[in-house]
Formats: C-alpha cells, sequence, structure tokens
C-alpha cells in the first residue's frame, strides 16, 4: 500500500484547529506547549520563538504524525480519511492511536465503526473540553466524507 502525504487541507485543520501560539503555555492538560501545539521537555514556561520556528516544528511534528499513520494503518484510506488521522495523531501522538479501538476496528475493515470511535476522545483531566469535542467532530465528519476536505471544518 503506498503512504500517502498529509494534504494542505489537512494542515490548515490542524493550524485552525491548535491555533499559533509564538510563547510558551501551559495547555489544558497543563502541558508547556508552542507554536501550533508542539510539546516537548524543551519547551517551559518563558519560551518564546517565531512564526518560521513554529512553521519549522509543525512541519516535523506531522511528519511523525503521518509516519505513524502510515505505519500502522493496514488498509486502504481515502486521503480525507488519512488526513483525518493525522490530525488526530497529532493532537493525540501516534501512543493513543496505537492502543486505540478506533485503529483496530479499522484494520479490521470496519471504517464506520472506526469513525464513531473519534468521539470518545474528547477529555483532558477526565473533562470533556467543547474544543476536543468540535476537533473530533471535523476528524470523524472529514473520516467519513461528510466534509469533501479539512478545509470546511
Amino acid at each position: 500500500m503506498p503512504n500517502l502525504t498529509y494534504s494542505y487541507a489537512g494542515l490548515r485543520m490542524t493550524k485552525m484547529f491548535e491555533g499559533l501560539s509564538l510563547t510558551a503555555y501551559a495547555d489544558s492538560g497543563g502541558v508547556w506547549t508552542i507554536g501550533y501545539g508542539h510539546t516537548g521537555l524543551d519547551i517551559h514556561q518563558g519560551l518564546t520563538i517565531t512564526r518560521e520556528q513554529a512553521d519549522k516544528l509543525l512541519t516535523e511534528d506531522v511528519a511523525r504524525a503521518a509516519e505513524a499513520v502510515n505505519r500502522l494503518v493496514k488498509v486502504p484510506l481515502t486521503q480525507n480519511q488519512f488526513d483525518a488521522l493525522v490530525d488526530f495523531t497529532f493532537n493525540l501522538g501516534p501512543g493513543a492511536l496505537t492502543g486505540s479501538t478506533l485503529l483496530r476496528l479499522l484494520n479490521s475493515g470496519d471504517y464506520n465503526g472506526a469513525a464513531a470511535q473519534f468521539e470518545r476522545w474528547v477529555h483532558a483531566g477526565g473533562v470533556p473540553l467543547p474544543g476536543l469535542i468540535r476537533r473530533r467532530r471535523a476528524e470523524a465528519e472529514l473520516f467519513t466524507g461528510k466534509a469533501s476536505d479539512a478545509a470546511q471544518v
């Protein structure tokens, strides 16, 4: 199966949901974050970056998410399905996808069952967050073809 590449429309969706912060902040889970949702041990209070650095970090982070989706998914995907899964993986990390019922159902060929799993991933600190509810809904709609592409979310 050929590897897919994250589309420009998918990248726009990720940017829209992440927003851009050139100064580090603690996210809703208390994780230090900068740029377009970049996290890591090198991110700390008071850190600032340029827009160019934020774009570079996003490119690297999205590449890791796309690689994980290409490696873990064993069934054919449309571009929209791939984009939805990359955004999901970018936001939650490859580990979340690896052990998920979403991936198990998808790899068994149950695309509808997999799509229904997006809505289960809306909690931070045990609390459902409106932003995550919107994001998972958009990913599920993109995955099922209810949105013609990520630009419509």
